[in-house]
């Protein structure tokens, strides 16, 4: 897949400001276009828009097909006459900089329960019974389990009754009909965020931004798509994971860090055609036009932790799927695949045969380019074309905070290679990636505001305290617009970049 040369911004619609408690689909969403359109960037990077579980991670989700109910906007509930204004007078009072995930859940919950009831009552129901037919391979499963998770109290899956455990047929009968009024519930919740994140995408389409998703390689253990398929997963009797995913010791974390993800049969993948995967691949590009693939190295090899581990030193590689998986991937997609390898850590040369059979963009960070030699891939004098440059992403620390806790050694590279003293280091760091060979360009809100270490989204292996942070208006202001619009001109990553060029660079000086 080859892209335009353009650019985008990584911000996950949780951080967008809003009176709820957490970034959602409505208005907020729309001026966060405007404002990617003002800036001439043609990408916006969300991160997983799955329901979120363990740790508030969209990279742990109760289902890898769903769509996360957080993201409702009760505002576009309410114009649509699902929800009243006395609906919302008892909203509580929550911080507006960061996101307290199980109070808004709660309170929005209320919110989508009472709509789900309104809802349920009116008309509206040849585009709901189509949508539930259209989704219906994944959507039936992850209504009942979501239904069954609160009816046992929210325990895992894995400590329900024995015939549910077992997905016995009369047990899953019996339970679809008790609990047939939560099930629906739950499908029309699914419903609402469809709609709006596919009326969110015509706007953004319209404004000539595309959205580039994320797929993370594994799923949650507490999850529809291990209760529904754990013939697809290493488990034992009682459906608890045997051997779980991780990554050895890196720059990261000098014990690995131990996911705990339930790894896959993928001979068993390999029988079905790679049919469920091939939904979900084909599933995510129905939200939006491009999708990187988080952990691509494992489609090649991956760590294998036995589980009851307490961290990820001690495991073993195991081979992955390889191309056949991707093979499965093009037959049924067609084309180019838009998919962008995750390829950073341990990147061996089947790893990158792999990429480049299937003409996928890799991956290039440049906050791992320091500290080293002239050779190191991350610097931008090594960049190809056929990658996404990052200045970080929502796993590093912002640009700010990074230059700041950086050795001396890797501050005086810096110096030396971008010729400049720091002193401006974020926007340094998106020149550099912006006038690369690059294609393609991300950079994350954080950087683009210049914030130091409090704006960091995730700290990778620390259990609590991540993905919470937000933004507000008032940190944008016309000088950012400029410098992002002068830059995406200046450096040809925008149409409107053809047009003559004259005056001084964009941005302060050294």
């Amino acid at each position: 897949m080859r892209l335009p040369r353009c650019s985008g911004i990584l911000l996950h619609p949780t951080s967008l400001p809003g009176g709820y408690g957490v970034g959602d689909l409505g208005d907020d969403a729309y001026r966060f276009v405007d404002l990617l359109a003002a800036m001439r960037q043609q990408l916006w990077q969300v991160l997983p828009l799955g329901p979120t579980a363990y740790g508030d991670s969209p990279y742990q989700c109760f289902s890898t097909f769903a769509g996360n109910p957080i993201l409702i906007s009760p505002d576009r509930l309410l114009a649509e006459g699902l929800l009243t204004p006395s609906d919302l007078r008892d909203q509580p009072r929550f911080p507006v900089d960061r996101v307290s995930f199980s109070e808004v859940m709660a309170y929005k919950r209320r919110l989508f329960a009472r709509a789900a009831d309104r809802f349920a009552a009116s008309a509206q129901r040849t585009e709901f019974e189509a949508f539930c037919h259209a989704h219906a391979s994944w959507l039936d499963d992850f209504a009942l389990f979501m239904a069954l998770k609160d009816a046992q109290g929210g325990v895992k899956w894995t400590r329900w009754p024995a015939d549910l455990v077992r997905r016995e047929p009369a047990a899953l009968a019996r339970a679809r009909r008790d609990l047939a009024e939560a099930v629906r519930m739950w499908q029309i919740i699914q419903f609402f965020f469809f709609r709006q994140w596919q009326a969110l995408t015509a706007y953004a389409h319209a404004h000539g931004v595309r959205l580039f998703g994320d797929v993370p390689i594994f799923v949650a253990d507490d999850s529809a798509d291990v209760w529904a398929h754990p013939e697809l997963f290493f488990l034992d009797k009682q459906g608890e994971p045997t051997v779980v995913a991780g990554v050895p010791p890196d720059a990261f974390s000098k014990t690995g860090q131990l996911w705990g993800n339930p790894l896959y049969r993928w001979k068993a993948m390999e029988a079905e055609g790679f049919s469920w995967w091939v939904e979900r691949i084909r599933r995510t590009l129905a939200l939006v036009d491009i999708v990187r693939i988080d952990h691509f190295i494992g489609f090649v090899n991956y760590w294998e932790i036995k589980a009851g581990q307490k961290t990820a030193e001690r495991g073993r590689w195991r081979p992955g799927p390889g191309a056949k998986i991707l093979h499965a991937f093009e037959r049924a997609l067609g084309g180019q695949l838009p998919v962008v390898a995750e390829d950073l850590g341990l990147v061996t040369t089947e790893v990158e045969a792999l990429r480049n059979e299937f003409k996928l963009l890799g991956m290039k960070v440049l906050q791992f380019a320091f500290g080293g030699d002239a050779d190191n891939p991350y610097l931008p004098h090594n960049y190809a074309p056929d990658c996404v440059a990052y200045s970080g992403t929502h796993d590093n620390n912002t640009t700010v905070g990074w230059f700041q806790s950086a050795s001396p050694s890797e501050r005086s590279h810096v110096q030396r290679y971008l010729a400049r003293s720091g002193e401006d280091i974020a926007y340094d760091f998106i020149r550099a990636v912006m006038e690369s060979v690059a294609e393609t360009v991300v950079v994350p809100l954080q950087d683009v505001l210049v914030l130091g270490s409090e704006a960091r989204m995730n700290v990778p292996g620390r259990p609590d305290g991540n993905w919470a942070w937000r933004f507000r208006w008032e940190m944008v202001n016309d000088w950012h617009i400029s410098r992002m619009r002068d830059l995406a001109t200046l450096y040809g990553r925008h149409p409107a970049a053809k047009e003559p060029i004259g005056g001084d660079s964009p941005g302060r000086g050294h």
